[in-house]
């Protein structure tokens, strides 16, 4: 048939087979062999030298390594630690036992000496206002308590009481008076308007001499 080409096939048995394949790797074996005695062969001792802790030592800013032993795991009970002794001394005051406040006690309040009553009477009264001295030497002031009697030591005290009202005022003797008939007492302006009007005049009074 014109045109058409032909094919020879080539077998190959299996003995034929494994011998290439052992050529093969005989010759990939061999080559990497010398590769290596040549690449051994132009190594420069200075590398050969180095090693790498020589390669750590000159490296300053090389880090060291961290440590990797385990740290200790936290205690899951912590044991209680003592308070720490107060090395201050107290002042001597603190040392001391406390004891409670007294209680206040209650004061007995002294009652104001009554005046003793050494005589009384009744009689008329009257009232001076004019500005002399009095009997005792003293300028005679009509706004003061004061009054004149006959008899009674200077500065005796005496209290006069009108009968109609219950009105009652103490006055100091310091001068000498009434030289009336029927008075025995001749009040200030002022102690005689603590009883009564002054426009009485004159009323009848109770007299009591404190001593």
């Amino acid at each position: 048939m014109a045109g058409r080409h032909s094919r020879t096939r080539f077998s190959l048995s299996p003995a034929a087979i494994a011998a290439t394949a052992a050529i093969g790797v005989a010759l990939v074996v061999g080559g990497t062999v010398g590769a290596v005695h040549l690449t051994s062969g132009e190594a420069s001792p200075t590398a050969a030298a180095e090693t790498p802790a020589d390669i750590l030592a000159a490296t300053p800013s090389a880090s060291p390594s961290p440590s990797l032993s385990p740290s200790p795991s936290p205690s899951l009970s912590p044991s209680a630690t003592a308070s720490p002794t107060a090395t201050r001394s107290q002042a001597a005051s603190r040392s001391k036992p406390r004891t409670s406040v007294p209680k206040p006690t209650a004061t007995t309040r002294k009652a104001a000496p009554t005046s003793k009553v050494v005589d009384s009477g009744t009689c008329g009264a009257s009232f001076y206002d004019e500005g002399q001295m009095t009997a005792n030497g003293e300028t005679f002031d009509p706004s003061a308590l004061t009054a004149a009697h006959k008899t009674l030591p200077f500065n005796t005290k005496v209290r006069v009481t009108n009968p109609a009202n219950g009105k009652s005022v103490t006055v100091r003797i310091n001068d000498r008076g009434p030289f009336v008939a029927g008075r025995c007492l001749d009040l200030s302006r002022a102690a005689f308007a603590a009883i009564a009007s002054v426009d009485l005049g004159e009323l009848t009074v109770r007299y009591e001499v404190l001593g």
